[in-house]
């Protein structure tokens, strides 16, 4: 007697069926993540163009330096390339179950409108620099490419790297030795750094970030199409070429900003700025990179043992709670750092707020670990409120 093939997914996909490398993926983005907001949090110091103390001692200066070459503008793309990968696999599934393509898009367009929502009270209430609006933004205008052909993603994604140098060379002129007391941040009144956070964001999620944001999104469509994460055996040639061409220009493009953030290097401001936009481009070759080494090691680790172990379980749980995980890391640096929370961002150091991220980070991979294989509370809602489903019944609603 013959099994039928379990049937398709209709709405997210169970956690039991989800490929390892994109989830372990987002679980190590994370930390880089909680390591390129902390120091956003500090005040009260003239800073760089990658917010960092500008008098930072020795040991704040080395961890900006390092952080300036392998974290900061190299998260952002490899979030932003996985979230368009998580799109082609969310209308790939979709499809499957015999929706047609309005459908499905509505879907999409559902999921990225509830995403801008999330942003949106993720800035109100904590953090002047969220990305979960840009990319409910970007989702919503460009759902479109999910379905284009590869050539105009491609040709699409170079434009976006056009665009991205051109707007951060613009940033980059706004914010030479920007003051730190000028951000949110600084803020002893919640109710003006409410209004302050809410102002950046405004101005910030439809260009800063969402320039940042769109040339990783498509290049990720395209790798979704090949199911680069899901099947990284199969692709291994292609994943070290991208880990390589994309690990080297991203640490030697960044090393001229590095210079300048860390004041080994005072070159005139033309040259600073050039050197801000050479470090943004090069940045998402290094998103890119990291995705691709990821998923490598989740090939290699799974043909060698068969199934992962503690710690890659405990991180690929965080990457499950990816949404979750994100937010918490904001509630705990505001609890820590705000002038009217904790109050430590005007008496610590660069340096110091690194490791407070890293014991953040380790704490919410605990925290997924602990509460695996449930979903996290703002995957549930954001699940919730895209499928339609009632949370009594399981059942989705029409769509």
């Amino acid at each position: 007697m013959s099994i039928a093939p379990p049937a398709p997914v209709q709405g997210a996909t169970p956690i039991a069926r989800r490929a390892l490398a994109p989830d372990l993926s987002r679980g190590l983005m994370l930390l880089l993540i909680a390591l390129a907001h902390a120091h956003m949090y500090l005040s009260g110091h003239a800073a760089g163009f990658r917010g960092y103390a500008l008098d930072g001692g020795v040991l704040d200066r080395l961890v900006a330096g390092v952080q300036i070459l392998l974290v900061d503008g190299r998260a952002l793309p490899m979030f932003a390339a996985l979230f368009g990968y998580g799109l082609v696999q969310l209308a790939d599934r979709q499809l499957a179950t015999g929706k047609s393509w309005p459908q499905v898009r509505a879907v999409l367009r559902r999921r990225s409108l509830w995403l801008l929502v999330f942003g949106f009270c993720h800035a109100l209430l904590l953090f002047f620099g969220d990305i979960l609006g840009a990319y409910g933004l970007i989702g919503l205008v460009l759902v479109g490419f999910v379905r284009r052909a590869d050539r105009a993603v491609l040709r699409a994604g170079v434009v976006g790297v056009v665009l991205h140098v051109v707007v951060l060379a613009g940033f980059g002129l706004l914010t030479i030795s920007a003051p730190k007391g000028d951000t949110p941040a600084a803020m002893a009144d919640p109710i003006e750094a409410l209004v302050m956070r809410l102002i950046g964001w405004s101005g910030m999620t439809p260009t800063y970030f969402a320039a940042s944001v769109v040339p990783a999104f498509l290049f990720g469509i395209w790798a979704a199409r090949r199911r680069l994460l899901e099947e990284p055996a199969a692709h291994r040639p292609l994943l070290v070429r991208v880990a390589t061409l994309g690990t080297v220009p991203a640490v030697v493009g960044g090393l001229p900003l590095m210079l300048v953030d860390t004041r080994l290097w005072e070159p005139s401001d033309l040259v600073a700025v050039s050197a801000y936009a050479l470090h943004s481009v090069t940045g998402i070759a290094g998103g890119l990179a990291y995705a691709a080494i990821i998923g490598l090691l989740v090939g290699r680790t799974v043909s060698r043992h068969g199934s992962p172990g503690l710690v890659v379980r405990a991180l690929t749980a965080c990457g499950q709670w990816s949404l979750t995980c994100y937010l918490l890391q904001s509630v705990i640096f505001v609890a820590v750092f705000a002038p009217y929370a904790g109050g430590l961002g005007t008496r610590v150091g660069d340096a110091a707020a690194s490791g407070i991220a890293v014991v953040t980070w380790l704490v919410t991979v605990a925290l997924a670990a602990l509460l695996a294989p449930r979903r996290g509370p703002a995957e549930a809602a954001l699940r919730r409120l895209t499928y339609g489903r009632s949370t009594a019944t399981g059942r989705m609603t029409s769509v």
